[in-house]
């Protein structure tokens, strides 16, 4: 995790090392990050229903039909207050907000008045799932093969719900997020891929270096 305020390339904290290069990168739908993650639709839906709940109740009690409606429209306000701090909250954490996926890591840059930036690389990404929306939209939670300091507070709303040990960082919201999912399981797969080969090549190579015979062996010196 990392604070920064300029960008050499946008969404990332500092210049690609040599042989990386960027796959994709993008920014959560403001929209469906309203109703998932802040849930703006679920609080107009519930101070709907207090303001009807609040007009029958005034009715129940001897109140005129203009004093139920009164009594239940003294609810509105602060209800389009509410939803509208929510509906913004989700419109500059998204507008704040990159992801980034290179060919070795993935970065999430987020932050409203704080700009943090924090690299996974894939190395410590054991999976990568996909959880879609009706929007077409999804949510990508990568499971870690170690977290760290990345604290769930210090990572929401870019973490997955109700997990906090181990965390989960999670890139949320993503347009057309089956393409990206599929996208990021390919990376992963050859990353992964070349570090086996790897580690396979190195054990080899110290295998070879053990068996190889001393050519002194055997030989007293003079």
């Amino acid at each position: 995790m990392k604070e920064f305020e300029y960008e050499p390339i946008e969404g990332l904290p500092e210049l690609l090392p040599a042989g990386e290069y960027i796959l994709w990168q993008g920014q959560p739908d403001w929209k469906v990050m309203a109703r998932r993650v802040f849930h703006a639709r679920a609080a107009a839906f519930y101070f709907a229903a207090l303001v009807v709940v609040r007009g029958l109740v005034a009715a129940s009690e001897g109140a005129t039909l203009g004093g139920a409606v009164l009594a239940s429209l003294s609810l509105v306000p602060v209800g389009v207050v509410l939803v509208a701090v929510l509906v913004g909250l989700a419109y500059w954490n998204a507008r704040t907000t990159i992801y980034t996926i290179t060919n070795r890591r993935v970065v999430l840059r987020y932050g409203i008045a704080l700009t943090m930036a924090v690299n996974l690389p894939f190395k410590q990404v054991k999976s990568a799932l996909f959880k879609p929306d009706k929007s077409g939209a999804g949510e990508i939670p990568l499971e870690m093969a170690g977290t760290g300091n990345l604290a769930f507070l210090h990572l929401w709303p870019h973490t997955r719900p109700w997990k906090y040990n181990p965390t989960q960082p999670m890139m949320r919201c993503v347009p057309e997020g089956k393409k990206v999912a599929e996208l990021l399981g390919d990376a992963l797969r050859e990353a992964h891929d070349q570090q086996t080969a790897a580690a396979a090549s190195s054990v080899e190579s110290e295998s070879s270096e053990r068996s190889t015979p001393n050519p002194m062996a055997g030989f007293a010196s003079a």
